[in-house]
């Protein structure tokens, strides 16, 4: 595959190519467990070997350190292989589930079957991960998949379409780059299932395609993670991995820690924390942060420049610079940057940042940063450092979020045993290991009856006899 010639589909290409896949679902539905497996760890296999490339092409995109590649994208994607290929025989199982009396004389089990034809839209801040691990989901359960990766991460959804090209044939998985005619093609198919991760404005626009067919969803958005350090915490502790958890690809992750709550009690001893984790981290001085191999670069000029003007705005309107602010020339390279002095009315506050900036809210009781978050839409993600009991089953008792770090940050998505996904506007159905497989999978109920039917008693015509056995029903169940 040395001369692989990257495919782009025009808009009747693209429709052509789903009419192949709709009529080879049936064929791919069928497979068991041991041929799904097979293709599994043939796609690892291929990964393992394109992983070079595939760093390469990321770093083109945005500039991220090819060990960060390694571990955010490649290593959290081999886990995942790894965990279906070694439980997906045992999802795959029909699952008996006890029949009550009255259906006495017959068995009831749900059967897992593929929905059919997938449709993946993927984004381009972890263009292969957040790529392949719906696929891993998609193909364990049975479906054909057209996967549509981001055309703001070009080089990537390049090596993507080798990778699968690889593996699959195209009338079973096809990577389909295109331009945007293309992608509003692929949205007027009937598929069964679409998938998406994104933003929640365009997520609303494929749940409004998706509600045409009476397709399902799932629909991994964003929003406004925060971030709360209480008095209680490890200071030192939180410091280093909250620096870790906002900073990692430059802040341009959909479950990054968005806001910072600090106790007032704690804020002249961690601000000054986090400021020299940065520089442990990225470098001294901006000069040399802005040059670190380890900070990844904003996926374009335009996102500079969003981010310079929510600063900008927000120092404005009285908001300041704690450490950071500088950009480059260009705009593509911004310092980790700590903003304090926020309210929750400043233009920092008033979007999802996806980029190296921390604006810090200070509380003096725990309940104000309840409120604060209480009056914001659900969020994908809320971490909280603290070892007061009392502030930790608070906090979990009066807030919600897709999903939660006590005491880190971002980690909860890596453990397959949980699900991950939102709630509200940060997100709709959930996937990774079982949950993924059961997300792409239709549960089909089904009840066979044996030789005795209870019902025949009380079926028409009604007699004075059947009605006494009724009575004695109604009065037992």
């Amino acid at each position: 595959m040395s001369d692989f010639v990257c495919k782009r589909y025009s808009a009747d290409e693209a429709k052509s190519l789903f009419a192949r896949q709709k009529a080879r679902r049936w064929q791919v539905a069928q497979r068991g467990a041991k041929e799904r497996v097979a293709v599994l760890k043939k796609l690892l296999n291929v990964i393992k070997e394109e992983t070079p490339a595939l760093c390469a092409a990321i770093n083109a995109d945005f500039g991220k350190h090819p060990d960060e590649s390694r571990l955010t994208e490649v290593l959290a994607t081999q886990e995942e292989l790894h965990f279906t290929i070694k439980h997906l025989a045992h999802w795959m199982r029909p699952l008996h589930v006890p029949t009550p009396l009255v259906l006495f004389g017959s068995k009831s089990h749900v059967q897992y079957e593929p929905k059919g034809n997938v449709l993946i839209f993927s984004p381009w801040n972890y263009p292969f991960n957040l790529a392949i691990n719906p696929l891993i989901a998609a193909v364990s359960a049975g479906n054909c998949v057209m996967l549509r990766p981001s055309e703001k991460s070009q080089e990537t959804a390049k090596i993507i379409q080798k990778i699968v090209s690889k593996v699959f044939s195209e009338d079973e998985v096809a990577v389909v780059l295109g331009d945007r005619e293309t992608a509003d093609a692929l949205l007027e198919l009937p598929f069964d299932h679409f998938f998406f991760t994104g933003s929640p404005k365009v997520g609303q626009k494929v749940m409004t395609a998706a509600a045409k067919h009476f397709a399902s969803v799932t629909l991994e958005l964003g929003g406004k993670s925060p971030v709360i350090v209480d008095k209680s915490a490890n200071l030192e502790q939180a410091a280093r991995r909250l620096t870790w958890g906002k900073f990692i690809n430059a802040g341009q992750t959909c479950v990054a820690p968005d806001y910072l709550l600090l106790d007032e009690a704690a804020a002249d001893k961690f601000l000054p924390l986090l400021k020299q984790n940065i520089a442990r981290s990225y470098g001294e001085s901006a000069e040399d942060q802005l040059k670190s191999p380890s900070l990844a670069s904003l996926v374009n000029v335009a996102s500079g420049e969003r981010l310079y003007k929510l600063i900008n705005d927000s120092v404005a309107a009285g908001a300041r610079i704690y450490c950071g602010g500088e950009f480059t020339s260009d705009k593509r390279r911004l310092a980790p940057t700590i903003v304090s002095g926020i309210n929750p009315n400043m233009a920092l506050m008033s979007e999802e940042i996806f980029g190296p900036i921390l604006p810090v809210i200070t509380y003096k009781d725990i309940s104000e940063a309840i409120n604060i978050i209480e009056s914001r839409p659900k969020p994908l993600a809320l971490y909280l450092f603290a070892h007061d009991k009392n502030v930790i089953k608070r906090i979990y008792s009066e807030t919600t979020s897709g999903g939660s770090c006590l005491n880190n940050a971002i980690l909860h998505l890596v453990n397959s045993h949980m699900p991950f996904g939102g709630v509200g506007m940060s997100g709709l159905g959930h996937y990774h290991g079982e949950y993924g497989f059961r997300n792409m999978s239709h549960e089909r109920a089904i009840l066979s009856q044996g030789s005795f039917n209870a019902i025949d008693f009380i079926a028409p015509p009604y007699t004075e006899k059947k009605s006494r056995l009724i009575d004695f029903m109604m009065k037992i169940f």
